[in-house]
């Protein structure tokens, strides 16, 4: 399976403005995960960030909010940030604006907010022209591939180790084509911020 673990420099330039690092120095990042909430892989999640009392943000797919409001409201209730991934998951590049933005504004029903991710890192130009005025477009220092049948633990943490630092932004799945190597793969980056003092926060929203 092929995706980019990290954000090329040629597409900053066609996105200008896009979040893939965030406002923060030395040892304090942002662990962020993507199409939950679900009941079988979100409220372990919180359960281990509660463990090791580290914070992160939620980008909800507005359907899985609409199923599951309770556990939405915990993410809220236990100081997470969420942000908004549209209501089906969509594929920015098979949607026309319109259709992309009907999406988006659905979501906004159930998930408040200015934060905002495209499903598979896919959006035209256009429709990012569209979100970047009053929405935080946030992409990834570091896309763990939690999700790929050939995910391989060890290099996923190295790179972790090395890329923690000064803002990062970390993606994992709360979905359950990733669970089986989230919960392998989380209490092992968890163990690591705690041995290095590394603090994980939550995303601010854009200020309007």
């Amino acid at each position: 399976m092929i995706y980019p673990t990290q954000i090329p420099g040629w597409f900053t330039k066609i996105f200008p403005g896009i979040i893939w690092r965030g406002d923060a120095e030395g040892k304090k990042v942002f662990l962020t995960f993507d199409d939950g909430p679900i009941p079988e892989v979100t409220p372990w999640v919180l359960d281990i960030l509660g463990q090791y009392n580290q914070k992160a943000t939620f980008f909800c797919v507005g359907e899985n909010v609409q199923k599951h409001q309770l556990i939405f409201n915990r993410i809220i209730e236990e100081g997470h940030s969420v942000g908004n991934h549209t209501f089906h998951h969509v594929d920015g590049w098979k949607k026309s604006v319109k259709e992309y933005q009907d999406e988006i504004e659905k979501t906004d029903k159930f998930v408040e907010g200015s934060l905002f991710r495209p499903p598979f890192g896919r959006m035209t130009p256009q429709q990012y022209n569209l979100l970047k005025k009053s929405r935080g477009v946030v992409y990834w220092t570091f896309l763990s591939g939690d999700f790929d049948p050939d995910f391989h633990v060890g290099k996923c943490l190295d790179e972790v180790e090395k890329l923690a630092s000064d803002g990062c932004i970390l993606v994992f799945h709360d979905s359950l084509k990733a669970q089986k190597n989230l919960r392998i793969i989380l209490p092992m980056v968890l163990e690591f911020f705690q041995k290095d003092g590394i603090q994980s926060l939550a995303l601010p929203q854009k200020s309007t």
